[in-house]
């Protein structure tokens, strides 16, 4: 198997489907396009992968590309080690908040970029309103979801918990107001070996 990921590692929907093979334990290669220069737009790329985008997952002649498809069949195919919970709802409640991360908050991440949570570019202005108000629905979910320094959404470790903490980063790496409970959270979950695998990735990238 490929997995092709922008260059500078900054997605955090790469980040998450090369956690996943990881914790798969799928051997496969890693491969970089550069988006700046567009690379995602030339062929063969934007033909193989049909949407001209990453995380581009490539199984044999077979070529899928958005992370959550990609997850989904990396589960189907692999079913062990499980990347969701193990009942019927938590798998259910474990796409729901994976499928709102992807389609909600915007401009929070529009505001604090992944350039704050992986190169420690922060940012000096404070959030506009609206980024607030996201910062705040999402510190309100989270507690909600955590309850009292629960270490993982569920019971065991599930990719919803890297997901949840790349978003949280996101404030606390640009030292915005975060509750501490929250704040311990996404520290613990950024000590995954598959998250430091990731971000050893971004530092050799650096040192280059």
């Amino acid at each position: 198997m490929k997995l092709y990921v922008d260059s500078d590692y900054s997605s955090p929907w790469a980040m998450t489907v090369f956690i996943a093979l990881r914790e798969k334990q799928r051997d496969f290669t890693l491969k970089t396009i550069d988006l700046e220069a567009g690379e995602q737009h030339q062929t063969p790329y934007a033909t193989q992968s049909l949407t001209a985008r990453v995380p581009m997952l490539v199984d044999g002649d077979f070529a899928l590309t958005e992370s959550t498809a990609i997850i989904e069949y990396l589960e189907e195919r692999y079913p062990q080690p499980a990347l969701y919970p193990s009942t019927v709802h938590e798998r259910a409640r474990a796409r729901q908040i994976m499928a709102w991360i992807r389609t909600d908050l915007q401009v929070l991440r529009q505001e604090r970029s992944t350039r704050v949570v992986f190169y420690q570019e922060t940012v000096a202005q404070p959030l506009s309103a609206n980024a607030q108000a996201a910062a705040d629905k999402l510190i309100t979910v989270c507690q909600q979801l955590l309850g009292a320094n629960q270490p993982h959404v569920f019971a065991n470790w599930s990719l919803v918990d890297v997901e949840l903490a790349v978003m949280l980063q996101r404030l606390c790496c640009n030292g915005d107001p975060l509750p501490e409970a929250l704040a311990h959270y996404a520290q613990q979950q950024w000590q995954h070996p598959h998250v430091q695998a990731w971000l050893r990735l971004i530092d050799a990238a650096v040192k280059n």
